[in-house]
């Protein structure tokens, strides 16, 4: 068997990258990609299992360039202004050619989810940092029913459903965030 070149596995995928974003995902085909990199159907095969398994590689790209950016944007003074702009920054992102990837990966299920589970790991890690960093975060509110992470778990949990739903407004979730996790007044 031959050895497979990493650096044609890079040019394939900056190609489907280049025809995806022009075209969407429905445009990329094996057969296309293979004539653009100038090499045979076969040996795009030799990397890639099919078309859904490259659009799931570009998805898990995407995500991880996405929430290492989304570390750096946030500058918000404590915690639930920071969930406010994580979720108006995945907004913008789900909008773009996220949106499309994510909404390309319906033959992939099962793997796309176990990948997407790794992104929501990193997710996860960035908002119990966040509330690290909230003094005002009261630390009575946790318990082993209620941990750090089961509240993480649910807070992402929500912003992907009001991420698919396409609200305009996260200020009734934003006010159960508070009441849970501040004293009140």
């Amino acid at each position: 068997m031959r050895k497979k070149d990493d650096t044609l596995r890079e040019t394939l995928l900056d190609l489907a990258r280049d025809i995806v974003n022009a075209d969407g995902p429905g445009a990329l085909s094996i057969r296309i990609l293979a004539k653009k990199a100038g090499v045979a159907s076969g040996t795009v095969y030799n990397y890639f299992e099919n078309k859904d398994e490259i659009l799931l590689v570009l998805t898990e790209e995407y995500w991880e360039k996405t929430l290492a950016e989304m570390r750096g944007s946030l500058h918000a003074h404590g915690f639930t202004g920071q969930l406010c702009e994580i979720y108006a920054f995945l907004q913008s992102r789900v909008a773009s050619s996220a949106g499309m990837l994510m909404g390309s990966l319906g033959n992939v299920e099962s793997a796309g989810r176990q990948r997407m589970h790794s992104m929501q790991r990193v997710l996860r890690a960035a908002i119990i940092e966040r509330m690290h960093a909230d003094d005002a975060i009261r630390q009575d509110v946790w318990s082993t029913a209620l941990t750090e992470e089961a509240f993480a778990d649910f807070i992402i949990m929500n912003l992907m459903m009001l991420l698919r739903s396409g609200a305009k407004n996260i200020d009734a979730f934003i006010e159960m965030v508070k009441r849970i996790l501040y004293k009140g007044d």
